[in-house]
């Protein structure tokens, strides 16, 4: 007589090792990735995250003119990060934990896809530790840094969360006796991957083949028998096509078959690009932030590239319509498929980009995993550890070189020396941290050295010209030729109205902003500096507005605060004032000015003593700050206390010797004591 067998000590068995397989993969990518947490906003995180006026509300947005442009569903979970902070900490830490989730799905997908029949008995046994490893490695492989580390491609990793997780839904349909609820999560979660990234339209295509290859046996096995599923699944390309078509179809033209780069030049690259991402999943070195609009230049390793990749996908197809090895088909259809949109559709702004592997780097590892274990068996578990260890120190190593925009824009330049785009950003990179401005203007020339057409090298250049005394002179001329290089450029219009503000020439200067203004509607510095120039010709009103439109566009511009303050003032309106210089506290807190014209509007209001606070407020902050001086003596004055004020006019004398109203106000308090 047999026994019945003992089924709950095999689901907890496999409970237990999910639970230590998720516990290992967050802790190791964690510990990976720690280094990560402090690092700065770069590049597109500027624009697309730090200055977008349309995260500051958690809204179902587009993000026009941005990496979040046409996808709803990634501009909703930034806004939500928004919503919590702007700190880099925390968008980096939902980022790592998107990767953990990912890491953690992919582990279930192959740990269940190995238990399948059609692999065979020969890995089923091991199937948790294989998974495990294969999870590992795919989670710390340093190739992966790039969609982590890298804020703003979050757009990446999340939608490469619900691919997997698509995927994971799917093989959990298959195999449970319930299976509506796990088809209702493939399609929901495909939708909102639709929403995340383009890529994720060969999800639906992916899953059919998956099903042809590990399930049904054939695909029309497959489609017969989950007909309903596929049909809901492929459905969910139509809103890809409505985000893509709200887009304009060309992603503000850096995507798409009417960008400046041809399709043919795009398509020949693309060869060396995949066999690139090839050999850094089994060699990661050297990683680079930026490739810059890289072209074929070297006909002959264009040529070998190109063999490499067209016998890859070869054997992939071979392998795929043979029963024998489809399931090695499979990993190189999942490769080659889940490259395809970004290698068919010209993308003029990097024609490579080391984060588009971050899903298709799962198949390599598979490979890797699978193939050390056939050769040593269960001797290969010291190996595969090694690896993994490796992998988490070389991602951590990779991880410093984002520690700041400098840094990482100069290993990138010494990476690319030819990348245009790499000189400039290390310019730029510099200038903001207020590094060596001659080595500023050293990068920005050799970008344009490169590319002598390219209109940011000209606009940063001036800026930093700006900055230098001895050539101050020839920053307008090259504000004028990013312009005439690029008409309508917002930041160049911008920088020409200072210049011209500096030089006088008001009414330029207000065409200058105006026009940065229509280029760009939400640049709230030009908007400011167009209100204080507007109040300053008489035109208040106007300038009121334009000043509550910087206010509108970032609430957090201290400054803007500040000058709407003083605007309000001029327009005779002291009480909204009081608010506005309250709030450019908040924001900045001992900031002089807005301190002591704070005090000062306080006094007039009849609030001496919370007047005079602030404006000894502004003092301590700033001793050398005249006006805060004549403020105080001012306010001591009408308080009667004249000896003090005596010495506030003779300390203003001190800081401005010809200081007219400070030399009347002192002689009319020694005159009156």
């Amino acid at each position: 007589m047999s026994m019945p067998a003992d089924h709950s000590s095999g689901r907890i068995s496999w409970r237990l090792g999910t639970a230590w397989a998720v516990a290992a993969i967050a802790l190791s990518v964690s510990a990976a990735y720690v280094n990560s947490l402090r690092a700065p906003f770069v590049f597109d995180d500027l624009s697309s995250v730090l200055n977008n006026p349309e995260l500051r509300a958690p809204a179902f947005s587009p993000s026009p003119g941005t990496t979040l442009s046409g996808r709803p569903v990634a501009h909703l979970a930034f806004a939500l990060n928004y919503a919590i902070g702007v700190d880099p900490w925390g968008f980096r830490a939902v980022n790592i934990v998107i990767h953990i989730l990912s890491g953690v799905t992919l582990f279930g997908v192959i740990r269940r896809t190995l238990r399948r029949p059609m692999p065979g008995d020969r890995f089923s046994e091991d199937a948790t530790p294989l998974a495990l490893a294969a999870a590992l490695l795919w989670s710390l492989h340093p190739l992966q840094t790039e969609a982590v580390t890298y804020i703003v491609q979050r757009v990446e990793s999340l939608m490469g969360l619900f691919y997997l997780f698509t995927l994971y839904s799917f093989i959990r349909s298959v195999e449970s006796p319930r299976p509506a609820r796990w088809q209702a999560s493939a399609v929901v979660s495909c939708l909102l991957g639709m929403g995340t990234k383009e890529v994720m339209a060969t999800a639906p295509l992916v899953i059919l083949l998956y099903d042809r290859t590990f399930v049904a046996g054939t695909v029309r096995k497959a489609w017969q028998q989950r007909r309903g599923l596929y049909l809901l699944l492929f459905a969910t390309l139509i809103p890809e096509a409505i985000f893509i078509a709200g887009n304009g179809l060309g992603r503000a033209g850096s995507a798409g078959f009417g960008t400046p780069v041809s399709p043919w030049a795009y398509w020949l690259v693309q060869f060396e690009a995949v066999s690139r991402y090839l050999r850094l999943s089994l060699w990661p070195h050297p990683l680079t932030f930026d490739y810059g609009t890289l072209l074929v230049g070297n006909p002959g390793g264009a040529a070998l590239a190109a063999s490499v990749v067209v016998s890859l996908a070869a054997l992939t197809l071979f392998a795929y319509r043979g029963g024998r090895h489809a399931a090695l088909g499979f990993l190189g259809a999942w490769v080659f498929l889940i490259l395809a949109p970004s290698s068919l559709v010209p993308v003029a702004t990097q024609t490579v980009a080391e984060h588009r592997m971050y899903l298709p780097l799962a198949a390599v590892m598979v490979f890797v995993v699978l193939g050390v274990h056939v050769v040593a068996g269960r001797r290969s578990w010291g190996p595969l550890g090694i690896l993994c260890l490796g992998s988490a120190v070389l991602t951590g190593v990779r991880n410093a070189d984002y520690s700041s925009a400098v840094t990482l824009w100069r290993d990138t330049a010494e990476k690319r020396p030819g990348n245009a785009r790499a000189h400039c950003s290390l310019g730029f990179a510099l200038y903001s941290a207020g590094g060596s401005l001659p080595e500023a203007i050293s990068e920005f020339e050799a970008a344009l050295r490169i590319q002598p057409d390219y209109p940011d090298a000209q606009n940063d250049l001036g800026m930093a010209l700006d900055r230098t005394a001895d050539r101050s002179g020839e920053a307008a001329q090259h504000f004028r030729e990013a312009l005439r290089l690029r008409p309508g450029f917002a930041e160049a219009h911008y920088n020409l109205g200072i210049e011209y503000t500096r030089a006088r020439r008001i009414p330029d200067a207000i065409d200058e902003y105006e026009a940065a203004l229509r280029a760009r509607p939400d640049y709230a510095e030009a908007s400011n500096n167009l209100g204080n120039l507007l109040c300053a010709t008489g035109r208040v009103d106007e300038g009121v507005k334009r000043l509550e439109t910087a206010v509108r566009l970032n609430p957090n511009y201290a400054t803007a605060q500040y000058d709407l303050g003083n605007a309000l003032v001029q327009a005779g309106r002291p009480a909204e004032a009081i608010g506005r210089y309250e709030e450019a506290l908040r924001i900045r807190p001992g900031f002089p000015e807005a301190n002591n014209n704070l005090g000062m509007v306080l006094c007039r209001s009849g609030r001496m003593s919370e007047g005079v606070s602030h404006i000894e407020a502004a003092i301590n902050a700033a001793p050398q700050f005249a006006q805060a001086h004549y403020a105080r003596g001012v306010a001591l004055m009408q308080l009667g206390r004249k000896d003090e004020a005596v010495a506030e006019f003779e300390r203003v004398l001190q800081l401005r010797p010809n200081d007219p109203m400070a030399s009347r106000m002192l002689e009319m308090v020694r005159a009156s004591r």
